[in-house]
């Protein structure tokens, strides 16, 4: 969709562009700035514009790192149910609470760490290496209903420059 297709749907939608900026923080920054003067922010809303998939690499997936993420998955997961039977368990000591969750997290990671590894094996090798994916957006715009744009863009005219 090209600048002029989304403007043309912003504006059906009873929004308008006031402002644009390179970061998420900078918007925020416009953002906070309107809710210090009182404008009513309920009615504004930030959008980022020309997003991608970044995906980055963490590290190479050996089996031995599948089975350590699983079992500590696993862990954690088995430890947490655990603790949730054994927590409402109010006539059986403290002591009993404590090695039903120290067993849940055994059994868990035992549990995840082959889970781990068998997801890894299944794989078929087409996915060596871990990651973290994020959205990214080029730019940010601040968008405000139309009765209010007016407003809106005389008070971020009053917006004090950062240092």
């Amino acid at each position: 969709m090209t600048q002029t297709e989304w403007a043309a749907d912003s504006k059906a939608a009873g929004q308008v562009v006031i402002a644009t900026y390179e970061t998420y923080a900078e918007a925020e920054r416009a953002v906070d700035h309107l809710s210090d003067q009182g404008f009513p922010v309920e009615r504004t809303a930030i959008a980022g514009r020309g997003l991608s998939l970044v995906e980055q690499v963490t590290g190479r997936m050996t089996n031995l790192r599948a089975a350590g993420q699983g079992a500590l998955n696993g862990a954690l997961v088995g430890g947490l149910f655990a603790w949730l039977f054994g927590f409402f368990n109010w006539i059986t000591p403290l002591m009993s609470l404590l090695l039903l969750v120290l067993y849940g997290a055994l059994f868990g990671a035992v549990a995840g760490a082959l889970f781990g590894l068998a997801g890894h094996a299944l794989s078929g090798r087409r996915h060596d290496f871990s990651s973290v994916s994020a959205m990214q957006a080029d730019r940010y715009q601040i968008l405000v209903d139309t009765a209010s744009a007016d407003e809106a863009l005389r008070l971020l005219d009053q917006t004090p420059t950062a240092p």
